[in-house]
């Protein structure tokens, strides 16, 4: 088949870093209007019976799919998606960075240095295999996961499964959204587990910068999380004393907030609306605003018989309060995803809700739909306030 010179050109590029060992991933991404819930494609090697191939990750709104192609097999299928269905593509090598954009029946390459230092794993069951592993990263010794030849801690098992959990989602996210660098702010970091996480993933596995910063307001905490980075050489995270509702988030393209305490994540989830955060992450807990207000309603309602019970009450609010802030995200311009976070065996507070930020604003008419969605289901319950809405007003 013959290719226009550009995408030609692209596919030798492909090739050579295959057969020399350089090829690090190839991203699709700025989908057109054809793509419908196609968000992203994202292409990484692997070995099927010692055979290389590309495998072909397709990021649609609720559901991926995995199909495996030899090298030139995927060049066709490339060519199909480029232009009809995405605008451009990068292609990671250890070498430099190969980026083509489409415009009509034109492409336009360009080159930029090589944000990946390592070639990836190609191992062909990846999500069998932790992201996080406990030898060699001295600092999971540090927080109390790993004992010192770097073996999970028996006591530490839950904490070392929810730290791989949530670092393959935000591994999943961050791939939807490709960036050379990031700028990030975990709200009320803790002891710093998933912060240190995170960054050690983004530096270390996919070659990307990033300045992290943790948000706690224990001084122990932030003592504690400073003097582990500097020990560990992670000189591009940091842990800041003060509040969710104090810190400043300007500039910041991923917000993250982990367990913020009732109206707490919604301060967070504010913050990172008005920075215009690309990527935000939060898995809320304390759902008291919405509990307070929450009425038993009168017998003839359908929902009195369960209402009326304090347990049901209370997850009730959770899930009202969890489906208004996805509500109000999206009509602040994301698209919004609520899942479980960890089995629940592991932790109670299992609820994630992740927020991309969409690359073009919401028509007036349908930013008015939205609007009038998030007072429907406020009227429905009975509601007059609620925080996130209140803060973005």
């Amino acid at each position: 088949m013959k290719y226009p010179t550009p995408l030609a050109t692209w596919f030798e590029q492909i090739s050579q870093s295959v057969q020399s060992g350089t090829f690090a991933r190839i991203s699709l991404a700025k989908p057109t209007r054809q793509a419908d819930d196609l968000k992203t494609v994202d292409i990484r090697p692997i070995t099927v019976k010692r055979q290389l191939k590309l495998s072909f990750t397709y990021h649609y709104k609720t559901r991926d799919i995995v199909k495996n192609y030899s090298t030139e097999e995927s060049f066709p299928i490339l060519a199909k998606l480029l232009g009809p269905t995405f605008v451009s593509a990068r292609l990671y090598t250890l070498t430099a960075d190969h980026i083509l954009n489409v415009k009509g029946k034109e492409f336009t390459p360009f080159t930029q240095p090589a944000i990946y230092k390592q070639a990836p794993s190609l191992n062909h069951d990846r999500a069998k295999n932790r992201l996080i592993e406990g030898s060699d990263k001295p600092w999971l010794h540090s927080l109390g996961i790993t004992d010192a030849s770097g073996e999970v801690l028996k006591s530490a098992q839950d904490k070392f499964r929810q730290i791989n959990k949530y670092v393959e989602v935000l591994d999943g996210l961050l791939r939807q959204t490709p960036r050379e660098s990031w700028k990030i702010a975990d709200m009320g970091s803790g002891k710093g587990y998933l912060t240190f996480a995170l960054y050690q993933h983004l530096t270390a596995t996919m070659g990307l910068q990033a300045q992290v910063v943790g948000v706690e307001v224990r001084a122990d905490m932030v003592k504690l999380g400073n003097d582990i980075a500097r020990q560990n050489g992670f000189s591009g995270l940091s842990f800041v004393q003060g509040t969710i509702a104090d810190y400043d988030c300007s500039g910041t393209n991923l917000v993250i907030a982990l367990h913020a305490c009732d109206t707490a994540t919604d301060d967070a989830l504010a913050k990172a609306v008005k920075a215009g955060a690309q990527l935000i992450v939060a898995s809320p807990c304390c759902h008291k605003q919405i509990r307070k207000q929450l009425n038993v309603p009168a017998p003839s309602n359908p929902l009195h018989p369960m209402l009326k019970f304090g347990t049901y009450a209370e997850r009730m609010a959770e899930m009202i309060t969890d489906t208004l802030r996805t509500q109000v995200l999206e009509a602040h311009g994301y698209t919004t995803n609520l899942f479980e976070f960890v089995d629940t065996e592991h932790t109670p507070k299992n609820v994630l809700i992740t927020a991309i930020k969409n690359e073009t604003p919401h028509t007036a008419e349908y930013a008015a739909k939205l609007q009038a969605a998030i007072q429907t289901t406020k009227q429905h319950f009975g509601l007059k306030k609620q925080a996130l809405e209140d803060l973005l007003a």
